[in-house]
């Protein structure tokens, strides 16, 4: 019997990635053969809802999959499903809405006609990294938000917060292991809040998970993902410290915005000095560490001076990359509804100043790295990704190398920002670590 031909359509954001990485290797286990959509005789489309844009382009992607010539199947998961699965599945008989993403290749292989494997060998058929053409695996540990921003209707479509049980991570990690794969990137809606149980039905939080993978395993690298601010703590910093060259020296911590009468608007559970608190603290524990953000400009209710203070504290922290979105009401949401809702031409000026201060900002941390040294992801040939996440060129690593990890000293940065490295070798190692000198946020080096 000839495989049937699948695609896995991804929307959103990092969670749905892994989600989306998770369903294409079900697939694969079950009996399909991954191709592009053009060729697909079934598409999956994990769908995003953050947004009202968001959720549009989930439909337009639904058209844009009946559309094709093949007259695919096509199967819809994720947060428009669990809000109003109806405004999908009423665009065609070929749509079909799972909610569950663990139960969509078994949905899948029930639409084709294929009997679920489900003996030992079933995985055994393909292997991790080259299914999923990366060097990196994101693992969902986390899912669910008790968080209520204003803006957000995440909570509702995610559900409460829920935790994945120590050895089920434990197992992931070690897949990744088996496929050679350098680094693990451990995610969730909201990662912080992690309070999964061990093996003696104890709690165990962020921090301590991190612990027991680099204790229980020997992946090389472990990356951790979107973090909310008010759930960085010294612990979690200290764990990260501990683990040395094997942790990657970068958090992603959400901002929003930095004026504290914005934030309480969106309820967002911190103030501006506090998320700058907790950036002195990080820098002062872990002065290597890069640290990320998103920004929303022109939330209902901004005022010029609201956002210059915004503007201000992100040009003081210098975070090495910033994403920069417009607001975008989502109905549904109490900011939706807010009183004061900022021009759109207001929304876009403001969003361009930001992302001026951005650019800025991460060339400035760029540079700051030249002359350290860090762990290297080989992506592309001699092209990969630093620890603190940052573009590089390993210029002395043949081109055969993509997949592996190799520890780099950084020797210079070209004129787009790209840093340029070697490959450390003997006691080459000598470095000192960016802004080591102040671990403020408001240091010179960071301005």
């Amino acid at each position: 019997m000839t495989r049937p031909f699948a695609s896995v359509v991804n929307l959103g954001c990092r969670v749905n990635r892994v989600e989306s990485d998770r369903i294409t290797s079900d697939l694969a286990s079950a009996g399909f053969a991954l191709v592009d959509q053009q060729d697909a005789d079934l598409i999956v489309i994990n769908t995003c809802a953050v947004t009202g844009e968001a959720e549009s382009k989930t439909r337009k992607a639904v058209r844009h999959a009946l559309g094709l010539p093949n007259e695919p199947i096509v199967i819809v998961t994720g947060c428009v499903v669990n809000l109003h699965p109806g405004e999908l599945t009423e665009l065609s008989p070929r749509v079909i809405a799972e909610p569950s993403k663990i139960d969509v290749a078994r949905t899948a292989a029930r639409a084709a006609g294929l009997s679920l494997r489900t003996d030992a060998s079933a995985g055994e058929h393909h292997d991790l990294g080259d299914l999923l053409g990366r060097s990196r695996l994101g693992i969902k540990v986390q899912d669910g938000c008790n968080n209520r921003c204003s803006y957000c209707i995440v909570w509702k479509a995610r559900g409460p917060e829920r935790s994945v049980p120590v050895e089920a991570v434990l197992r992931q990690v070690r897949e990744a292991e088996r496929a050679d794969i350098p680094e693990v990137v451990l995610t969730g809606v909201n990662l912080g809040a992690y309070d999964g149980a061990d093996a003696e039905d104890s709690h165990v939080e962020i921090d301590e998970l991190l612990r027991i993978i680099l204790h229980e395993t020997d992946i090389p690298q472990v990356r951790l993902s979107s973090l909310e601010p008010m759930d960085v703590d010294e612990r979690l910093i200290d764990a990260m410290v501990a683990g040395g060259e094997r942790v990657a020296p970068f958090l992603h911590l959400p901002l929003q915005s930095g004026c504290t009468a914005t934030l309480e608007r969106m309820n967002r559970p911190y103030t501006a000095e506090q998320y700058e608190a907790t950036v002195a603290m990080i820098r002062g524990k872990l002065p290597a560490a890069s640290i990320s953000c998103d920004i929303i400009a022109g939330f209902p209710g901004e005022t010029e001076e609201e956002f210059a203070q915004s503007r201000a504290l992100c040009e003081r922290v210098g975070f090495s990359r910033m994403h920069v979105f417009r607001y975008s009401a989502r109905p549904g949401t109490p900011a939706a509804e807010a009183p004061d809702q900022v021009a759109p031409e207001v929304m876009a000026a403001r969003a361009s100043e930001l992302r001026a201060v951005a650019e800025r900002c991460a060339q400035a941390d760029a540079a700051l790295r030249v002359g350290t040294c860090e762990n290297a992801v080989l992506e592309y040939g001699n092209r990969g990704t630093l620890g603190s996440f940052h573009r590089v060129i390993v210029d002395d690593v043949p081109l055969d190398r993509a997949g592996s990890l190799v520890r780099v000293r950084v020797d210079a940065m070209d004129d787009r920002g790209i840093l340029h490295a070697h490959v450390l070798r003997g006691n080459d190692d000598q470095s000192v670590a960016p802004n080591a000198s102040d671990g403020s946020a408001e240091g010179e080096g960071r301005r």
